[in-house]
């Protein structure tokens, strides 16, 4: 299997908290030097291990957003 490069630019916070340690957050990410893209996913403490996770373009988070606010919570 091929290395997954990866580069975190930007942290927006965190969702949870497992009881291992690993976190799920919410984070602007570059997949394989491509064009950064919102992230969804549990991470290791250092970064160096995720879990699996949901990656967003721009649209599809707006859409999200619209359809979150749209929710009764």
């Amino acid at each position: 299997m091929a290395e997954i490069k990866f580069e975190i630019q930007e942290k927006f916070g965190m969702l949870s908290e497992g009881s291992k340690g690993w976190k799920k957050e919410f984070t602007l990410i570059s997949w394989n030097g491509r064009e950064p893209k919102y992230d969804i996913r549990d991470w290791s403490e250092d970064h160096g291990k995720m879990g699996k996770g949901v990656t967003l373009s721009k649209s599809e988070l707006i859409q999200l957003k619209k359809l979150l606010n749209e929710m009764d919570l």
